[in-house]
């Protein structure tokens, strides 16, 4: 346990940022799921819309610190050529 009050404030923050951070992470999995069940069914205008909501998802956990900026443009890239091919 903590012993300081700044260590006891940082515990609860941290906390509350993990709750964020995982409810952010568990969306973009949902989200990524739905769209690779898009492809696979081959519905062209619902998966370019999936597409944008995943990537404007990324986009969002990049730059609020959840997803390192590489691992989002990578995984935007991937998911791009999986929709285009």
């Amino acid at each position: 346990m903590p012993n300081t009050k700044s260590a006891i404030k940082r515990a609860r923050s941290t906390g509350r940022k993990e709750k964020v951070n995982r409810a952010v992470k568990s969306r973009i999995g949902t989200l990524e799921r739905k769209f690779k069940d898009l492809v696979k069914k081959g519905d062209g205008e619902a998966t370019d819309s999936a597409l944008k909501d995943i990537t404007s998802a990324y986009d969002k956990a990049a730059k609020k610190g959840v997803l390192h900026r590489n691992k989002a443009s990578n995984k935007k890239s991937r998911l791009t050529k999986m929709a285009r091919g």
